[in-house]
């Protein structure tokens, strides 16, 4: 082309317009009550976006035996740019003895909100959508020498359904041989048992980019601490970090952990991408599998598989059980009885019936004797 006619110019209307409208990113965590959830996530953003809870009190809920979804949102802003930040927490999650059918209400989650934001989708008027697809999910893993088959089962069912980030919370209480051999061995475990994470996109064309990229990939477990408090440093410094008679486990020093990694991984370098990959991705695989099995505009077949429902139908079941066992004791008690009392009847009756065939018997010879007698007097 002789000259220029403006389409250079593009990216730049582009980057007007998304400034203007801001965005909005929905992250979820999940893992054990303990973990540093609250505090990671305050780190991460720099900001308390999530209250610290009360640990006295989750003991006493232990009777629930329900994981609990919450969503937390705030407005964030950074040199004029605005964004939407939505966090949606599991509270309940793998903390009671049996954790069976634990991750149901987390996966229902994610799936109604695809549901939702398909439904929507079909409407005549879709300019006021409300859009809570999970973009990243931070799962939690408590540290130590092996995975649970609780996280093992739970990361299968979320990797398929989201960008599943996989973090091992508390690093700082592991020492750095062990921490590496831990990773390790989550990584063999990923590989084996066919668990999907998310892979950031490497641009071939960006020889730099790719590189990021593939050290992003090969941190993987990122190992975090969490610690909105500023401590002093053997040197004079103030960072974050936590404070030990050893020393300082500082947040944000890659020598004691990821999270600086994992901050560049979620906001600085892949977010868009994160957002990106939820709609052309995890999304569009939900729908196809909807469009599959559905007509347009039929509702989504629900299954009654709420873990709260399953274990109050066992117990219901368990107590019918029980008082069928108890009523049919009873009934076999009374049936014993009625055949004891029948056979006293018939041996009664039968006595009774010898009793007057004796009688007869009786009444027989005396009325022959009488009749005898009888006979003899009138001769």
């Amino acid at each position: 082309m002789s000259a220029e006619i403006g389409i250079a110019n593009l990216p730049n209307q582009r980057h007007k317009i998304v400034n203007q409208r801001g965005a909005h990113f929905t992250v979820m965590v999940v893992g054990e009550s303990g973990l540093g959830k609250t505090t990671l996530v305050n780190t991460l953003f720099a900001t308390e976006i999530c209250t610290p809870r009360n640990y006295r009190q989750r003991f006493a809920k232990q009777l629930d035996k329900t994981t609990e979804v919450e969503i937390i949102k705030a407005d964030l802003e950074e040199r004029g740019f605005n964004i939407k930040l939505t966090v949606i927490d599991t509270p309940g999650f793998g903390d009671y003895v049996n954790n069976k059918d634990s991750w149901a209400p987390i996966v229902d989650f994610i799936d109604d909100q695809h549901e939702s934001f398909m439904r929507q989708e079909q409407q005549p008027l879709r300019a006021d959508k409300q859009d809570l697809r999970v973009h990243a999910c931070l799962y939690f893993i408590r540290p130590g020498h092996a995975l649970k088959p609780l996280d093992v089962e739970v990361m299968k069912r979320l990797g398929s359904r989201v960008n599943l980030i996989p973090v091992i919370a508390k690093a700082d209480t592991l020492t750095q041989e062990d921490l590496l051999t831990f990773k390790q061995r989550i990584r063999e475990v990923i590989d084996a048992q066919g668990i999907k994470t998310y892979v950031p996109p490497i641009d071939a064309e960006d020889e730099a980019a790719a590189e990021h990229a593939r050290q992003m990939q090969a941190l993987m477990p990122f190992s975090v601490i969490g610690s909105t408090e500023d401590v002093t440093t053997a040197d004079g410094r103030s960072v974050k970090g936590r404070q030990y008679l050893w020393g300082v486990a500082e947040v944000e020093n890659d020598d004691h952990c990821d999270f600086r990694k994992l901050r560049s991984l979620l906001i600085r370098t892949y977010m868009l991408d994160l957002v990106s990959s939820t709609e052309e991705g995890h999304y569009e695989n939900y729908r196809l599998q909807q469009m599959e099995t559905r007509k347009f505009g039929e509702p989504k077949v629900r299954k009654l598989d709420n873990p709260k429902y399953k274990e109050e139908e066992e117990m219901l079941r368990k107590r019918f059980t029980e008082q069928v066992k108890l009523e049919e004791a009873r009934f076999r008690q009374w049936e014993q009885h009625l055949i004891a009392e029948r056979d006293r009847l018939n041996k009664d009756l039968e006595e009774a019936h010898r009793s007057i065939k004796a009688l007869e018997a009786e009444l027989d010879t005396v009325a022959s004797y009488h009749r005898q007698g009888s006979t003899v007097g009138r001769r």
